[in-house]
């Protein structure tokens, strides 16, 4: 009996993410009041994957402990989610049910992939949500953020300069700075900074304006932009971390873009990333083999495309709903827990679990870009977009690598994969958006 339940178990799992990402769209056509009982609903069926995912693991693995992990996680989610519509009751309670879906998902996947790596993203996550609890607060009270603008430069290039100086070097890339035995990925919050940093400028009165000395002033900080960008994507290739340096760029044009209104922006812009990256495959021989191994994998099995073969064959082994949690082979996949879970949840979950997760992450995307088309205050507009930005283009460049759609850049999945630096950077910009739509509902209020 107990195995008619667990074979069973991969289609309901599939048929709880289904209804999950169906409420995650019928949000969009109502408004705030009505939002509310369509986020119980949605919780509801985020409760049943998170409590499924790990029943399956018990039995599976005959392992007590999933059961005693599952209750701590159950305790952390239902009391975060709590805890904010206390402290904001103005809060998106559908983009917080996105961010514990997600999170949740990578527990389950961890959890069956290694133990340690379980224990250590859970320990972060709990640290994380403690920490950018306040940041929703702090944006509101802090008047004076923007005036921090070129502080957020001169950090985010700091941090760029001690990765390049004290660095560890992973896989051939100059990436961590190790402190007190704990270590982090600078670029991570680099990002973040980055963000920042074009917000201010971009929000400068001149950019509104159409006097000769607005468009003096323009070109000059868009000048000053465009040094930046190129300092910190150079950094970022001498530390061989070309996908932290694509996401910083994507992130620029479309910031400027919107800042200057022009799409010819984009075209030059990207002949100028095009320019980049034939450069980069003929100065780096990584990227070479990462291009290789994207256009014939099959052809170096043995060597650089064996990651992305076995992706591929786990993938295509899920077929629609999966071998079932703990039945494939995930583990053959190299770093499978950190840029390949998307292959683990493909090949155990399905390929509907896996499309499902896509959608989700297009629905947060939709709500970033909400939050930026909302807000009042163009500061807070580009700050919305360029977080919208980072995250839609990261998700891109994992799920587009994994599956052979572009060659790999060695990314994470924002929340589900492992990772500390991404998880606490990826909730921080989390709590910005929350920040930046309570201010805006804040707004809406006042005029009503």
């Amino acid at each position: 009996m107990t195995n008619v339940v667990l074979g069973l178990s991969r289609y309901v799992l599939a048929l709880f993410m289904a209804l999950y990402t169906i409420h995650c769209f019928l949000g969009f056509g109502l408004k705030e009041d009505e939002r509310k009982g369509l986020s119980f609903f949605q919780a509801f069926f985020l409760v049943m994957i998170h409590v499924g995912g790990f029943t399956v693991i018990y039995f599976r693995q005959n392992d007590p402990e999933a059961l005693f992990y599952c209750a701590l996680q159950e305790v952390m989610i239902i009391g975060f989610m709590v805890l904010m519509r206390i402290l904001y009751p103005k809060c998106s309670r559908l983009l917080i049910n996105n961010m514990f879906l997600f999170m949740s998902v990578g527990f389950i996947m961890l959890y069956r992939l290694s133990y340690d790596n379980h224990m250590r993203q859970f320990m972060i996550a709990v640290i994380s949500l403690i920490l950018v609890l306040p940041v929703p607060y702090i944006l509101n009270k802090a008047e004076g953020i923007r005036k921090l603008t070129y502080g957020f430069g001169a950090a985010g290039f700091m941090l760029l300069v001690f990765v390049l100086i004290i660095g560890q070097v992973t896989r051939g890339s100059r990436l961590s700075i190790s402190i007190a035995g704990i270590a982090f990925q600078p670029s991570e919050f680099v990002k973040i900074l980055f963000i920042l940093f074009l917000s201010g400028l971009f929000s400068e009165d001149c950019f509104y304006g159409d006097s000769r000395k607005d468009k003096e002033m323009r070109m000059i900080y868009i000048g000053v932009s465009a040094i930046a960008a190129a300092v910190y994507v150079f950094m970022l290739v001498l530390s061989r971390d070309l996908g932290g340096g694509a996401i910083l760029f994507v992130i620029y044009c479309f910031m400027l873009y919107y800042a200057v209104k022009r799409i010819s922006v984009l075209f030059i812009l990207g002949g100028v990333g095009a320019a980049g990256l034939a450069a980069s495959y003929k100065l780096f021989s990584h990227v070479r083999n990462r291009f290789l191994a994207w256009r014939d994998p099959f052809s170096y099995i043995e060597g650089q495309g064996y990651q992305i073969t076995q992706s591929l064959f786990a993938i295509g082994t899920g077929s629609w709903f999966g071998m079932g949690i703990n039945e494939g082979s995930p583990d053959k996949i190299p770093i499978v827990e950190r840029d390949f879970i998307f292959s683990a949840i493909a090949e155990e979950l399905g390929g509907i679990f896996a499309i499902c997760l896509i959608l989700v992450c297009i629905s947060t995307f939709l709500m970033f870009i909400f939050a930026a088309m909302k807000a009042t205050d163009p500061y807070y507009s580009l700050t919305a977009l360029g977080i919208a930005v980072c995250y839609a283009f990261q998700v891109f460049l994992n799920i587009g690598g994994v599956t052979k759609f572009i060659p790999l850049t060695g990314v994470t999945l924002p929340l589900v994969s492992y990772g500390g630096s991404s998880c606490l950077s990826t909730l921080i910009m989390f709590a910005l958006i929350q920040g930046i739509l309570i201010m805006d509902r804040k707004e809406i209020y006042k005029d009503e």
